[in-house]
């Protein structure tokens, strides 16, 4: 695949051209979005999404349309776990819901330039070294161990990074609006507002693990990996209120993600094995037995996978409605003082443990 640095920059270009409109036009001014404004706009993002994909199919080859897909397909499950571990953070920390569209703006951003750091540092290795398909391939599979079997429930919103933060910054217990910060009696504040934003810059640091050792394991064509989170990023703030109440509802999804990653994991292991240079390895010699898994049978595994973690857990909860924890963003905590004084001591979260892979992984 010829990309050239033109292309590179023409395509990094409208994507910081779109965030920008984005602020502009729904964020610099804070409301709550309607359900209408935001699948109108969840719909022209995945349309998008959907359009380039062709368009690299046609352009490209369909192997590397095909590998978009995966990747694409991928990135956004991950994204809406994502979700999960946002709206907990929002909740902790009581943020009004005319503000948590710049919330949600802020760490879409962050997330998007942590995730381009990794991406040009994963390429670097992939290039440099092919053991490294070894390093991917066992943390995907850790990683889908523990968003499988993991057990305990805890607020991001109280974690060790989040104390260490709260101790070394002074901060006042009230919203001012949406601002960061507050100079009060001469002496400047942080606000719950900028808590909340490093709080899920962390998350977002935390999430970059997954996800990009995920997506190099469907392709190693660097711009695929790009566009494919870019895509799966825009329109996640819509989608966060599109499917605000249907979010608990996912209770399969942490398992549907955990058995994609195991995929993912064995692809990469699998690929390393036909690759090999290590010498204490077979000699160093590649092991040419070790099957190349299509990309074709990747994409209809991860889709296949997707649309049975949804289906079941629709059903599941429509046959037990109090399966999933219902939590709303505001009335978890109507005062954000009383929630910043609670977060001294610790608390559980009310949500399930489809959520706790990314404070797990901060608390080990």
């Amino acid at each position: 695949m010829e990309i050239t640095p033109l292309i590179w920059i023409i395509t990094i270009a409208i994507t910081i051209a779109f965030f920008v409109y984005e602020f502009f036009a729904h964020v610099r001014t804070p409301h709550e979005p309607s359900i209408g404004e935001s699948a109108r706009w969840s719909a022209f993002y995945i349309g998008l999404a959907v359009l380039f994909g062709v368009g690299v199919g046609i352009f490209s080859g369909w192997t590397f349309g095909g590998e978009y897909f995966a990747g694409y397909l991928t990135e956004k499950a991950l994204s809406i776990d994502n979700l999960f571990v946002f709206l907990i953070v929002m909740t902790g920390f009581a943020v009004p819901k005319i503000y948590q569209q710049k919330v949600l703006m802020i760490g879409i951003v962050i997330a998007l330039i942590l995730r381009g750091i990794f991406i040009a540092v994963g390429a670097t290795l992939i290039e440099n070294f092919s053991w490294i398909f070894y390093l991917f391939g066992a943390l995907l599979l850790v990683l889908a161990y523990r968003q499988a079997f993991s057990s305990h429930e805890s607020d991001p919103a109280n974690g060790r990074f989040m104390t260490f933060v709260r101790r070394h910054l002074p901060v006042t217990n009230e919203y001012h609006e949406d601002k960061l910060t507050v100079v009060k009696n001469g002496t400047r504040f942080v606000t719950p507002m900028l808590l909340t934003i490093i709080a899920i810059g962390f998350i977002d640091l935390v999430f970059a693990v997954d996800s990009i050792p995920a997506i190099y394991g469907l392709t190693d064509e660097a711009y695929i990996v790009f566009t494919a989170n870019a895509f799966a990023l825009m329109g996640l703030r819509q989608l966060y209120f599109l499917i605000g109440g249907l979010l608990e509802r996912l209770v399969y999804l942490a398992q549907g993600l955990a058995v994609i990653l195991a995929f993912i994991g064995v692809k990469l292991v699998l690929h390393a094995l036909h690759v090999n240079e290590l010498p204490f390895i077979n000699g160093g010699e590649p092991m040419l037995w070790a099957p190349e898994i299509p990309i074709w049978f990747s994409l209809l595994f991860i889709a296949a996978t997707i649309t049975v973690a949804t289906v079941a857990s629709l059903l599941k909860t429509r046959r037990a409605p109090d399966a999933g924890a219902e939590i709303s963003a505001t009335d978890a905590a109507p005062v954000a003082g009383d929630t910043i004084s609670s977060l001294e001591t610790p608390t559980t979260s009310a949500i399930d443990t489809r959520t706790t892979h990314a404070t797990d992984k901060e608390t080990s």
